[in-house]
């Protein structure tokens, strides 16, 4: 699948280069200015850079005395000031050396932290927009509401400071906001009735690691390969570089789709036994060639019964990543380029005239080109297979061993500058600077760019905010995030395991989740309904941070399973005054015996429970819900939220 961040060139990268603030010179990072929200309730940092030895003095105007500290060695000092409760506006004035820098307008309230990727990136018109933003918009004139943007950076180190404005909320303003962000701020501000700050940072198309500091990565294990690359940090001569290479690069690719194909490669007289074998579906990064970017060639033999002579067929290979030419013995059946929008996860689905069909063995042939990122067949293996186009006679399964072989390998950039996906680079760059900011908690939406490593994400997640709240410094404080949308991933079982990662990591303390099953859009990654994404996680807050006893948190949760003779039955919390099924009866539930065949299975609320069965599986063992990667199920409690899907095995 291309990647597109470590390919575009934006001025504001260079921003993840801003130094060290000189010494002699008092300095304030850029989070300390006009209008910020301190958290109240808790000691305000505040910190910067001047002379060393210099003293520091910071006067509130809410305080009768003013503070002080030292400067040290290294040009930098911190220090703490009281904050009273939650109101304003207020001015802080900071002196040394001669120098004053006045902060004016501050607000003392609630301080939240929302990150992560193009879902919570989107703003009221940005993307598709949200369904009502003139509404929103015109409505929008609330000073008390502010936004911090971190604009977009990245580094290979940690930054002492970024770059960003605290803004109020205003028709003017608040198209750069984050929607989902601003939903969540919304709802806290009509509930709690103090001001409310977010500091916004986040990304599209990133994932997780791109967030996680590099020693937590390290920590973790099974990042080794990404984090002993070694990346240079943006300067206009590297990205002038960088440019060349690219043209070159691009130039190679362009000659790769138009050169002329070897025959004897699609024919099924060629010898391929010299060539290597891979399972599939799979990516040949997860075949031992994380590095490969080029052209590779795969080929299967396949025996045709007599049954099928003179038939029309359909063959059918999944996703293709990224594009692809197929034969039959030698005579192209399809293929999908890049003039195809998301040609890298399209389903093949190509015909093969009836007058090519005889008995006997032929042989498949897929040349696959590969620009960036993942490559290869990826599936999902229920898309893998060839059948007669009239239905007529069960399909032959094409997963499994294939043979294939590395016909072009392009050339990796000769530098490699720091992208938006390297390891640890939006860290760096943007959560970094603001760790000495006190914060109530932090809301975050990402996990789409981790649909194909879904299991490692169930150690990812979780220890990205281990480590947050360690670098913070603030003890386990509240983090709450958002399960991924359905959407119709190239790769089978992308979102459930994720999602599934996502479920576990509730176990981590003082986490929510909400769940999207219900507002999802599976044709487009980008769901508009982010009201219902920023109300859903204030109800977390509301609950756990603010102690609201009449609201309801969380949809129903998977809290355990029991065999009773044909059936199963599944217990939940968070049933918030009973389970309902919304629509008709519940959907998206498969149940399957000791074969691990998972077949449709009626299902029936019970009181507070759901009973799961099948008359194909009179043994049952196992039950999944909603376990797919477009599933929209209809499982809900009395709130009107829906449940998470959730599975009984770990097959």
């Amino acid at each position: 699948m291309p990647v597109a961040q470590p390919l575009v060139l934006l001025p504001f990268l260079l921003l993840s280069l801003l130094p060290t603030p000189a010494r002699g010179d008092l300095r304030l990072p850029a989070i300390l200015s006009d209008g910020m929200v301190l958290q109240q309730d808790r000691p305000a940092r505040l910190w910067g850079w001047a002379d060393a030895g210099a003293t520091v003095e910071v006067r509130a105007s809410w305080q009768a005395e003013p503070a002080e500290t030292r400067v040290a060695a290294d040009g930098t000092w911190t220090l703490e000031i009281e904050t009273p409760a939650a109101g304003g506006p207020y001015e802080v004035s900071v002196s040394a050396g001669g120098q004053t820098h006045r902060i004016r307008d501050v607000l003392v309230g609630e301080v939240w932290i929302c990150s992560g990727q193009s879902n919570m990136q989107m703003g009221l018109r940005t993307f598709k927009g949200v369904p009502d933003a003139d509404e929103v918009i015109a409505a929008a004139d609330d000073d008390a509401l502010r936004f911090f943007t971190v604009r977009r950076a990245v580094a290979t180190e940690p930054r002492v400071d970024c770059a960003g404005s605290w803004q109020p909320t205003n028709p003017e303003s608040i198209e750069g906001f984050s929607a989902a962000g601003y939903f969540y701020a919304a709802a806290l501000r009509r509930e709690r009735g103090v001001p409310v700050g977010m500091l916004h940072a986040s990304w599209g198309g990133t994932r997780a690691e791109a967030w996680t500091h590099r020693d937590a990565l390290r920590d973790l294990g099974g990042y080794e390969e990404e984090l002993a690359v070694e990346y240079l940090d943006r300067t206009p001569e590297r990205e002038a570089a960088e440019r060349a290479q690219r043209a070159t690069r691009q130039k190679r690719i362009e000659e790769l789709r138009v050169r002329p194909v070897a025959p004897d490669r699609a024919q099924s007289a060629f010898d391929d036994s010299e060539w290597k074998t891979i399972e599939l579906p799979a990516t040949w990064e997860s075949a031992g060639f994380p590095e490969l970017d080029g052209v590779a060639w795969f080929r299967r033999a396949v025996t045709i019964p007599a049954a099928w002579a003179g038939r029309e067929l359909v063959l059918e290979l999944g996703a293709i990543d990224d594009e692809d030419r197929t034969w039959l013995d030698g005579h192209e059946v399809g293929g999908i380029g890049a003039e195809t929008p998301g040609h890298w996860r399209v389903p093949r689905r190509y015909t093969i005239p009836a007058d090519r069909v005889a008995p006997g063995q032929v042989v498949l042939a897929v040349r696959v080109l590969d620009i960036g990122g993942d490559g290869g067949l990826i599936g999902p293996a229920e898309r893998m297979l060839l059948r007669p186009a009239d239905g007529g006679g069960d399909a032959i399964s094409l997963t499994g061993t294939w043979r294939w072989w590395i016909e072009t390998r392009l050339d990796p950039p000769a530098a490699r500058l720091v992208h938006a996906n390297a390891p640890s680079a939006l860290y760096n760059a943007m959560i970094h600077p603001l760790r000495p900011y006190r914060i109530r908690g932090a809301i975050w939406y990402q996990g789409e760019s981790n649909h194909r490593v879904g299991r490692a994400y169930r150690r990812l997640f979780p220890g990205m905010i281990r480590d947050w709240r360690a670098r913070w410094g603030q003890g386990d404080f509240p983090f709450y995030y958002v399960q991924i949308a359905p959407f119709a991933y190239g790769v089978a079982d992308g979102a459930p395991l994720v999602r599934e990662a996502q479920l576990m990591t509730l176990a981590v303390p003082n986490t929510g989740m909400i769940v999207t099953t219900d507002i999802a859009e599976p044709d487009d990654i980008h769901p508009r309904d982010k009201r219902s994404v920023g109300e859903r996680l204030a109800r977390w807050a509301l609950v756990d941070v603010y102690g609201r006893e009449d609201v309801v948190r969380s949809g129903p949760l998977y809290a355990g399973s029991e065999v009773e003779g044909a059936r199963v039955r599944i217990r939940f919390t968070e049933t918030g005054g009973g389970l309902r099924a919304r629509g008709g009866d519940l959907t998206d539930f498969e149940i399957a015996g000791s074969d691990r065949r998972f077949v449709p299975a009626r299902a029936a609320i019970d009181g507070e429970t759901v009973l799961v069965q099948s008359p194909d599986v009179p043994a049952p063992v196992a039950v999944r819900f909603g376990w797919s990667n477009t599933a929209c199920p209809n499982l809900f409690n009395a709130a009107g939220l829906p449940a998470s899907p959730f599975r009984t095995d770990d097959w």
